[in-house]
């Protein structure tokens, strides 16, 4: 796995925990890397910044996710499924020299490998909207 895959993963995990915890960001920065201090410099530091991006413009994401779901609120979404499309978002208004199509297949790639079969598409139609629109 890359090294931006698993940051990307690592950002997703920590939007997660801050969502279903209902923790503050510097709470969920605090004891998220405490419990990881093996991860590689590089990763953390894309992670962490992901995770700042989102949770700094969170009701900016969470309004174009919103936007781009049809009859889907985002309490409604599954908990992995809003994480990770909060962190694809994010990726897409903080790194525009990062393909979009590179954004959104990695979302995939990670919806693969925690969410369900049907988040798939789910991921990939929001995203591939909202990336339109930026």
């Amino acid at each position: 796995m890359g090294t931006r895959r698993k940051s990307r993963e690592l950002a997703m995990q920590m939007l997660f925990q801050m969502d279903l915890g209902k923790q503050p960001a510097e709470h969920v920065r605090k004891t998220f890397w405490h419990e990881r201090q093996d991860v590689d410099a590089e990763v953390r530091d894309f992670a962490d910044a992901l995770f700042g991006l989102a949770t700094g413009q969170n009701e900016k994401i969470d309004q174009l996710i919103e936007k781009h779901t049809r009859n889907w609120r985002m309490e409604r979404m599954a908990s992995v499924d809003r994480n990770l499309l909060r962190a694809a978002v994010a990726e897409m208004i903080g790194y525009p020299e990062t393909p979009r199509p590179v954004v959104i297949n990695e979302a995939i790639e990670i919806a693969k490998r925690y969410s369900s079969p049907e988040s798939i598409q789910f991921v990939n139609g929001v995203l591939d909207s909202v990336a339109k629109e930026i």
